[in-house]
């Protein structure tokens, strides 16, 4: 299952690019023979200012065709790693080809993108910066493949 980080903005040089690119490609070396990944980072601007209207836009055309979609919303459901890693096999298990992630702006996801969006995924009550909730996704995915592996990285 491909899974893809349809994200709003550009991560430029810096810790946060650093950490998103090294927990994915552990991701993409640990998931391989699990049949997850690789993973993509897909950014997109709007430069014409169309708000979460207009980054929802973009956000579209980067979702891969017959993506299940998890938008990123701090109203989404709150799991544990283990829980997950199990969300992420089911969804492979399940048939998934794409796993789109969404993560909006500095506003948020518009609300008719996040509407279209099977499932909601929120890091907890607090609202986190959209360049961290990159690095915690990326950390996650790598966990989550960790723990399916039956790898010692997640300790509980």
């Amino acid at each position: 299952m491909r899974v893809h980080l349809c994200v709003v903005g550009r991560l430029r040089k810096g810790p946060e690019k650093a950490l998103v690119d090294d927990y994915l490609t552990r991701f993409d070396r640990t998931g391989r023979a699990l049949g997850l990944g690789p993973a993509q980072v897909i950014e997109v601007e709007d430069r014409k200012g169309g708000g979460m209207a207009g980054e929802a836009a973009l956000l579209r055309r980067a979702i891969p065709s017959g993506a299940r979609i998890c938008a990123l919303d701090e109203r989404g459901n709150s799991w544990s790693s283990p829980e997950f890693s199990k969300k992420l096999a089911d969804w492979r298990d399940g048939g998934a080809q794409d796993l789109a992630f969404v993560i909006g702006g500095a506003d948020g996801i518009d609300p008719a993108l996040r509407a279209e969006a099977q499932d909601l995924m929120s890091f907890g009550r607090m609202v986190w910066p959209h360049m961290l909730v990159r690095v915690m996704l990326a950390e996650q995915l790598y966990r989550a493949a960790s723990i399916q592996a039956g790898a010692p990285y997640h300790r509980v």
